[in-house]
């Protein structure tokens, strides 16, 4: 007997949960910009794969760049991924 695959209707939020940052995918601009600031090319920036769940639920392309807001007690972080 095979089983077969049943399609659900839940669909899993990842960014309800409160470990998970905030995230945004960048412009164009906001990228050229970034990417002239650091001083990098898109190629030196992390990585973060397009079958990833958050960067499926943003619907990022791969070149995007998303940009990850964090925070600790004592300050606010961004950091960046290439997606790919």
């Amino acid at each position: 007997m095979v089983k077969k695959k049943v399609k659900s209707d839940f669909e899993l939020d990842v960014f309800a949960h409160f470990l998970v940052p905030k995230m945004e995918i960048l412009s164009e601009t906001e990228k050229k910009n970034l990417l002239k600031k650091l001083g990098v090319s898109e190629k030196l920036l992390p990585k973060m794969k397009s079958s990833d769940p958050a960067a499926k639920k943003l619907n990022a392309q791969e070149g995007d760049v998303i940009k990850i807001m964090r925070e600790d007690p004592t300050a606010k972080y961004n950091y960046y991924r290439l997606v790919v």
